[in-house]
């Protein structure tokens, strides 16, 4: 069968997340001296590619990465001279090479957090037979860097590289719960709040409530709001200063759990892993 792509938490730990880029917001500074226009839109062109669209034409790729064919035919023919993109064989589009996964291993090779966590993640990916997750914050988004699947059929699959808003899942609702208030109001504030089910909670209001709960409970849950049949649980990873530096995210189908008995007996073991990861996670540098 088809697969589908789709607080009390820990104490204050030692982890530091990576640093992400000056301006992480993907906008430059107004009259940056030193932006490269060519670089940015070379890296566009890249990213237009995935969430469902392996093979771009020129007019399409042109138009996800917001630029001009011209602009466009000229960063295709770099990246295919290079090596990281190359013609479809059954149509006129391009697609990535395996050598754009290098970008990926760069940035997972010797990740100190990953390597904490791993154990723990396995530890309950064993426990509960459920699938298992590390994520990280990046803008309004939360970033699979670990994931442990399910042992048991599963028909929605999240491999690393996946990206869920924040405001309609379990791990970025843990992740916004362990900031100040006035931060989380703010990446709510900056996120496109849209339903993706019909049980997706869009109201700002509703959603401060949830994350308010999770300050409370320690941990948060989400039933079905990003994908039907998919309930979540989560918990937050502490860093360095007591600043959250991700979240532990346990999925599992609504099949095999009713969403009360998801939260009243795995609700616990995710919390627990939170703890382990933060208490056990070093400074996240390169070896």
């Amino acid at each position: 069968m088809a697969r589908t792509n789709a607080n009390r938490t820990a104490k204050t730990g030692v982890a530091r997340p990576r640093k992400a880029a000056a301006g992480s917001t993907g906008r430059p500074a107004p009259h940056d001296p030193l932006f490269n226009d060519s670089v940015q839109k070379a890296l566009a062109v890249l990213e237009a590619f995935g969430r469902g669209r392996r093979v771009l034409k020129l007019a399409e790729t042109a138009e996800a990465a917001a630029i001009t064919k011209a602009s466009a035919q000229r960063c295709i023919h770099t990246l295919e001279v290079l090596g990281y993109l190359q013609r479809d064989s059954r149509s006129t589009g391009w697609m990535l090479t395996p050598r754009a996964l290098g970008f990926a291993r760069a940035y997972l090779s010797g990740y100190r957090l990953i390597e904490q966590a791993t154990r723990h993640l396995v530890d309950l990916n064993q426990a509960t037979g459920e699938s298992v997750s590390l994520s990280e914050p990046d803008g309004t988004e939360m970033v699979f860097v670990a994931r442990f699947p399910s042992h048991k059929r599963f028909m929605i699959d999240f491999p690393v590289g996946t990206r869920l808003p924040m405001y309609c899942t379990a791990s970025g609702r843990a992740y916004l719960a362990a900031l100040p208030s006035a931060e989380a109001q703010n990446l709510l504030h900056r996120s496109s709040l849209r339903a993706l089910t019909p049980m997706t909670i869009t109201d700002p209001q509703r959603i401060m409530e949830r994350i308010d709960a999770v300050r409370h409970d320690g941990y948060a849950c989400s039933d079905q709001e990003c994908y039907r049949t998919d309930l979540t649980v989560a918990a937050a990873v502490i860093g360095e200063g007591g600043h959250p530096v991700g979240a532990v995210n346990l999925s599992a189908p609504t099949s095999r759990w009713s969403f009360d008995d998801l939260r009243a007996k795995l609700a616990p073991l995710v919390i627990e892993t939170a703890r382990a990861v933060s208490s056990g996670a070093a400074p996240q540098t390169h070896r």
